[in-house]
């Protein structure tokens, strides 16, 4: 989820000094894409390791005078090992973070970590991390960082008298999630790099005195194409840690040794409402039950349950008469179930001549699969690795929303399959913002239509997909969606609009909904002066990317039947893919995003998202109607938990907030 980096100089690596800082710096500047929340760099002179680090962007690190201290320091540390001083060495390495576990604002918990004997910086997330400490009570704890355990497990290995390799094997035999990194350890005169998903890229020139390492091989590129290194150091040539690899550095003279990692057991962790005597309803301790709030409670949470069980709905799916462009029958049938096409997907076959074209014969990455971490992407990265036999690099854009439940999901899969992540980082305080301003700007007029500028910043995936695509060569891009199951036709009915048969695909509506799109946006950004905020660019790009820009794409389940128990079954059981404490839906469970507009759908309109997904479920023949209204009922209670934590990363008031959405008026 972070990038790391690293340089090893030799003796025989003629470079100016000065050559260190355009090195360091440009590491750092080029690591920042993958996070921005914080940034460190140690330095390891032979004879100490000299660690800085910081909350707050890579630009403030730079600014740093401590920051500039450091590359005194590296740069006086390289003339000592050209002066071949007796143990001089120099060696570095760095992060920028982006924050899954340890609050920033603890340096402590911010990169490179430091516990007794090592320091570390690490790309991942280590899932079971706090299984580890219970594992291992003999251990002391610090700090709230994943990483500290894994260092801890190195060092109780060594103390115990194992060597460095059998060390790190013990301790990976125990990881569960993703881990690239790189250690310093402070009695052994090595670098350690190792990795379970391949995500730890190194650049070597031929006389072995030079060794650069970074998260991505485009920013080694990147390095070597905007700097004067191979001038200086002679030809580079670009490796990889492999996935479920190691190679252990002899800081003095650049040796290497190679090692494989064991593939850790899977853990099986039930859901909680899988639990012996579990209730097998909804928690719904802190729910009120009666719409209003418990003493003491500050949220007014309204469950409309009772409510919208009095709306009617259609006599054959569930939609209820609020739905967009509703009609029944005389037979209360809906347009929706009479127009009804089964869904009939291109089929296997079909996906293996599609994709035969693209596949690598070298066993080199040959395709990019975007990766949230929710269901459809965890089984379509699982079902192109394992199933087509392709080499993916997983592709994830955390545009300030992406919960921590679907990092650690993306930890599961990528790290048991060795897959290598590529994430790109936005700018998440400016990202979250953006999001606030529109959610403020929606609460003076509340209008169901313009809840999708809320998600405006999550469409710059499509743009930065294709970016990837030019930087790495690979050609195909999957997206696994696709599935006309969890079709939504709904957002784009809310503002006016009939459904195009566009195939789960946005970039499908037909030109003449384009523009009415666009116009129905217009018209409410003129009488809603405060849509006009600094997230406009946002969403000017959002519609761009989203419909203007040719789709080439290849849509998973445009060829794969959707069988929900089965994809979900498969994740749990193969990944302990984890779901969410606040409701037995798993769809939507990793954007923070979707419980807020949910409250908002099922208040002012009567229906969930769920229940249009149930719908076509019930349509489909994968449940019964009755089946459909049950989990219906489960689904659409409000979860409070997400959306107390999503008003508080967006930073809007939430009382506030659902008073105006409780009184808005409704469709029913």
């Amino acid at each position: 989820m972070c990038g790391i980096f690293g340089a090893l100089l030799g003796p025989d690596a003629a470079i100016a000094p000065g050559l260190i800082d355009s090195l360091v710096r440009g590491l750092l500047q080029a690591s920042e894409t993958r996070g921005n929340e914080a940034a460190g760099l140690a330095v390891n002179d032979g004879r100490s390791v000299e660690v800085i680090k910081q909350a707050g962007s890579v630009q403030s690190f730079l600014a740093n005078p401590q920051f500039g201290q450091m590359l005194d320091h590296a740069r006086s540390s390289f003339q000592r090992v050209q002066a071949k001083e007796p143990g001089a060495v120099f060696a570095c390495l760095g992060h920028s973070r982006m924050v899954t576990n340890g609050f920033q604002s603890d340096n402590d918990n911010n990169q490179p970590v430091i516990v007794p004997g090592a320091v570390a910086v690490h790309n991942g997330i280590i899932v079971n991390d706090e299984d580890l400490w219970k594992r291992h009570p003999d251990l002391t704890r610090r700090y709230s960082v994943d990483t500290e355990v894994m260092l801890a497990l190195v060092r109780k290995h060594l103390a115990a008298g194992q060597g460095v390799a059998a060390a790190l094997q013990a301790t990976f035999g125990e990881l569960f999630g993703s881990a690239s990194t790189a250690i310093f350890l402070d009695d052994q005169p090595l670098l350690v790099l190792a990795s379970n998903t391949g995500s730890l890229f190194t650049a070597r020139n031929q006389r072995g005195s030079f060794l650069v390492f970074a998260s991505e091989r485009f920013i080694l590129q990147e390095l070597i194409a905007k700097t004067d290194l191979e001038r200086q150091v002679g030809k580079l040539e670009l490796g990889q840690i492999r996935a479920r690899t190691a190679r252990i550095v002899r800081l003095a003279d650049l040796g290497t040794e190679e090692l494989e990692l064991p593939v850790p057991p899977t853990p099986r962790t039930p859901a909680w409402w899988e639990l012996p005597g579990a209730d097998r309803g909804l928690p719904v301790a802190s729910l009120p039950n009666d719409g209003q709030p418990r003493p003491g409670a500050k949220l007014a949470l309204h469950d409309r349950s009772k409510t919208r069980r009095e709306v009617r709905r259609c006599s054959k799916c569930i939609l209820p008469v609020t739905y967009p462009f509703m009609d029944l029958d005389r037979d209360g049938v809906c347009r929706y179930c009479r127009n009804w096409k089964r869904i009939q997907p291109k089929g296997k076959e079909a996906l293996l001549q599609a994709v035969e074209p693209y596949r690598s014969k070298d066993g080199s990455p040959d395709v990019i699969v975007a990766f949230s971490g929710g269901r459809d992407s965890a089984y379509g990265l699982h079902y192109v690795k394992t199933v087509l036999g392709m080499n993916p690099v997983a592709f994830t854009l955390d545009w300030g929303l992406v919960t921590d439940l679907a990092r650690r999901n993306q930890a599961r899969i990528c790290g048991k399959l060795g897959v290598e992540h590529i994430l790109r980082s936005a700018n998440l305080t400016a990202k979250r913002r953006y999001v606030r301003k529109n959610v403020e700007a929606w609460l003076k007029q509340p209008d169901v239509g313009m809840v999708t500028l809320f998600t405006a910043g999550d469409k710059e995936f499509y743009h930065h997909a294709r970016q990837l695509r030019k930087e790495t060569g690979i050609k195909l891009v999957i997206f696994c969606t696709g599935n006309m199951i969890e079709d939504t036709p709904y957002k784009t009915g809310l503002c006016g609009i009939r459904e195009d048969d566009h195939g789960m695909t946005l970039t499908g509506l037909s030109l003449r909904n384009e523009m009415a799109l666009l116009w129905y946006y217009i018209k409410r950004y003129l009488k809603n002066p405060a849509y006009w905020n600094e997230s406009l660019w946002d969403t000017l790009k959002a519609y761009y990317y989203t419909f203007v820009v040719k789709d080439d794409f290849l849509y998973l389940f445009h060829y794969l039947d959707w069988r929900e128990e089965e994809i979900v079954g498969t994740i749990r059981r193969e990944y302990d893919w984890e779901v969410a404490t606040d409701t037995k839906s798993t769809w939507r469970i990793g954007d923070g995003t979707g419980p807020f507009y949910n409250y908002i759908y099922t208040t002012i309109c009567g229906f969930t998202e769920d229940e249009v997904m149930l719908s076509n479920m019930v349509r489909e023949g994968h449940l019964g109607r009755d089946e459909a209204l049950r989990r219906a009922a489960e689904y659409g209670r409000p979860r409070l938990p997400s959306i107390r934590e999503y008003a508080q990363i967006v930073g809007f008031q939430c009382e506030e907030a659902l008073r105006v959405i409780n009184a808005a008026p409704k469709l029913y």
